[in-house]
């Protein structure tokens, strides 16, 4: 056991909600996903990731699954070509700093309203709660893409969310989705798998979650809901992954380390035609 890393997990699975939202939202210790940190590059990702499988953003409706309060990523998309961006995300946690100055880079897309940024709803619309809830679902048509940044690694129902997203996807439409298999403690990112299911929950695992999915957890999710899933592998740890490998648990393993060593990946799931 790595003293240092079971106290300061500790530490994280028990700080309160409400103070580790603070300290993400003033980026202090903890620190914001791609979209919210740099959203260009996230839009360059997303674009990069959609054309190396023959899509394209132009003219499309696009969700962006879990985008952090800020507008940033949405207003680029629609910069760069797409029709209409929903923002979704579980919570209501507008940044509303960060958001003002948006302006006026994107006024075409964004309006000011009593001293806030309001998105304009012909362009965007915001979609806040849990995804899952058929009245969430109902707020909004179907969409053409549905993309995420570091988001799926946090969920705590993959497969019930996975199958909420799939029926907001139009027939032919695809999800791409960045995903961070590493324990988010990055300078060990193998050790959340050494421990059983009941530490990890009671004792270590962060109020942001972790689920501890690997690669092969998430295929079996995709091909249940979709009629073609890739997996691609961004980046391999082998030298971290055998420094862990004799106290990673049994569950964590299928036996090849080219599978075992994986810490970062993509997904892309498409939708057949309607019949």
């Amino acid at each position: 056991m790595n003293i240092k890393y079971f106290f300061l997990r500790l530490v994280r699975h028990f700080l309160p909600e409400g103070l580790a939202r603070f300290l993400l939202k003033r980026r202090w210790i903890i620190r914001p996903g791609l979209e919210s940190s740099d959203p260009t590059a996230a839009v360059e990702q997303y674009i990069a990731g959609l054309t190396a499988y023959e899509k394209s953003i132009q003219n499309k409706r696009i969700l962006v699954f879990g985008y952090g309060g800020r507008f940033a990523v949405g207003a680029e998309l629609l910069r760069r070509g797409a029709a209409h961006v929903v923002l979704c995300d579980h919570f209501v946690l507008l940044d509303k700093e960060r958001n003002l100055e948006l302006l006026p880079a994107y006024k075409d897309y964004l309006l000011l309203e009593n001293e806030d940024v309001k998105p304009r709803a012909e362009f965007i619309t915001l979609l806040h709660g849990d995804i899952r809830e058929d009245s969430i679902q109902q707020q909004i048509a179907q969409v053409d893409y549905v993309l995420s940044t570091s988001v799926y690694e946090h969920l705590d129902d993959v497969d019930g969310i996975t199958r909420a997203l799939a029926k907001l996807t139009a027939p032919q439409g695809a999800q791409l989705h960045f995903v961070d298999l590493r324990d988010h403690y990055f300078q060990l990112p193998f050790e959340m798998l050494a421990y059983t299911e009941n530490t990890w929950k009671n004792f270590l695992n962060p109020t942001s979650n972790l689920n501890r999915f690997r690669a092969n957890d998430y295929r079996k999710v995709f091909n249940t809901y979709f009629g073609k899933t890739n997996i691609s592998v961004i980046q391999r740890l082998e030298d971290e992954f055998n420094k862990t490998r004799a106290r990673i648990r049994p569950e964590f393993l299928t036996g090849d380390d080219d599978i075992d060593s994986i810490a970062l990946i993509h997904i892309f799931a498409e939708l057949p035609a309607s019949d």
